[in-house]
């Protein structure tokens, strides 16, 4: 018998393009209320979770059955931040809240400009945005509950998501412990 009964903690998804903030977000987010932050890119990375490689967008294509595999433990015990571009690959029931960060098209095409982004890849990332894929994407995945679109283009916007979001979580777990 544990000593003392863990706390319940909940689970955020931070999904959106590229370049809208997430990571940013996501760091500061765990800082401020103590959830484990996780970038699917970065875990991917480290445990080599691919399955070949993608030559017309010059990526690694990510194992999504490994990725899953790989957090599954970690997200049945709360308390995680997960950062991803993608959201239709997870489990529904591992998130208590998904948040779809968006952003103006033409910050969104100089932020990816400036990480190195060209042609098709960069074209279709802004396309994506403009189109609202991933937002109708984790619609889809989701229960519309629980799925926030915020807006994600000032340094104002990001403590202002900040904020809410902090507030969202220690609400969360007063009324779940």
């Amino acid at each position: 018998m544990q000593a003392m009964k863990m706390r319940n903690r909940p689970n955020v998804l931070l999904t959106g393009t590229p370049g809208v903030g997430k990571t940013t977000l996501g760091k500061e987010l765990a800082q401020r209320t103590g959830l484990t932050y996780v970038n699917i890119g970065d875990l991917a990375q480290e445990g080599q979770l691919y399955d070949g490689y993608d030559d017309e967008y010059q990526c690694p294509i990510l194992d999504e059955d490994r990725v899953v595999d790989e957090l599954d433990e970690k997200m049945v015990e709360g308390g995680m931040i997960v950062d991803y571009h993608g959201c239709d690959l997870f489990p529904e029931r591992w998130f208590h809240i998904v948040f779809v960060l968006r952003t103006d098209n033409t910050q969104l095409y100089t932020r990816l400009e400036s990480r190195g982004y060209t042609g098709k890849k960069l074209q279709d990332n802004v396309q994506c945005e403009i189109f609202q894929t991933i937002y109708e994407e984790a619609m889809e995945a989701y229960s519309e509950e629980i799925v926030h679109q915020l807006p994600s283009n000032t340094p104002e916007d990001l403590e202002r998501n900040l904020e809410q979001i902090v507030q969202w979580t220690e609400q969360w777990m007063k009324d779940h412990n």
